[in-house]
């Protein structure tokens, strides 16, 4: 059996996802990335390869990927996240045509074809209200886990509009609702729906279509997912591997060289070795 891995370096967490001949997952890992990205891309790499009970010599191709792809030093070659996620995207659910990428630094929306390809695609501004640091900030105003936000504002019956459009600014803004006696829900809701008005007039850019697959570690926000739900009123695809997207995507691109027979022979004496 010939395996094919890709490593999603991100910039808060490092995820590696190991796909066999029939791409199917086999061995996935996720782990915060840290000041020590090298590191990161390695540790994470050897979790997947644990979890699949996978010898490193059984692996024939790497792709990494992410903000820190080019520090995945055992690697083949690097793609960027943008085709990792439209890739990993379209396997997953293939009438996928819009992609919203929602990380901890940046929101991308993406346009795909039917076979994963990139046909457009644009990013929010890095000052934008529109990304997880958003709810990194509202958290940290609120003293809760981020694991927190998304139930917890899924209770608001009278919801805040906030209307900061600067993550700097978001815990002030958080702050002085606190101080008006507001609810810590009704915040919450009007955090989650800014997010995902900014985000929807991002996808607008590059064009929603019937199925929007979202990826990235906010999608595992129950809040997030429902109020970007009622800003496109349709319902998202959603999995719980839309979060290793990226390294899904890059592994799939790995196969792509293995089934091709154009697998280099790997550099360095490899990671357990």
């Amino acid at each position: 059996m010939a395996y094919a891995a890709g490593v999603d370096v991100g910039s808060t967490q490092t995820k590696a996802v190991i796909v066999d001949e029939d791409r199917n997952i086999v061995g996935r890992s996720l782990l915060d990335t840290g000041a020590n990205v090298v590191k990161a891309a390695e540790s994470a790499y050897v979790s997947a390869l644990e979890a699949g009970d996978i010898e490193e010599r059984e692996v024939e191709f790497i792709v990494g990927t992410g903000y820190g792809r080019y520090r995945v030093t055992f690697g083949n070659t690097q793609v960027t996240e943008i085709s990792c996620h439209g890739r990993g995207a379209v396997h997953l659910f293939p009438n996928t045509r819009t992609v919203l990428d929602m990380g901890g630094q940046d929101t991308k929306a993406i346009s795909v074809t039917a076979d994963g390809e990139i046909s457009d695609f644009c990013m929010n501004d890095k000052c934008a209200a529109g990304t997880g640091r958003f709810l990194g900030a509202a958290a940290a105003a609120l003293g809760l886990a981020l694991s927190d936000l998304g139930p917890i504002s899924l209770k608001s019956e009278r919801p805040i509009k906030i209307s900061t459009t600067c993550t700097v600014f978001a815990e002030s803004e958080v702050l002085a609702w606190i101080g008006k006696g507001k609810k810590i829900e009704d915040i919450l809701w009007g955090v989650h729906m800014s997010i995902a008005s900014r985000s929807v007039a991002l996808m607008r850019r590059v064009g929603i279509t019937d199925e929007v697959t979202f990826t990235g570690g906010v999608s595992l926000n129950v809040g997030m997912v429902k109020a970007l739900g009622e800003r496109l009123e349709k319902q998202l695809n959603i999995s719980e591997d839309c979060h290793y997207m990226g390294a899904l995507g890059a592994a799939l691109f790995a196969h792509d060289h293995v089934v091709a027979g154009r697998a280099p022979t790997r550099h360095g004496a490899g990671v357990t070795s």
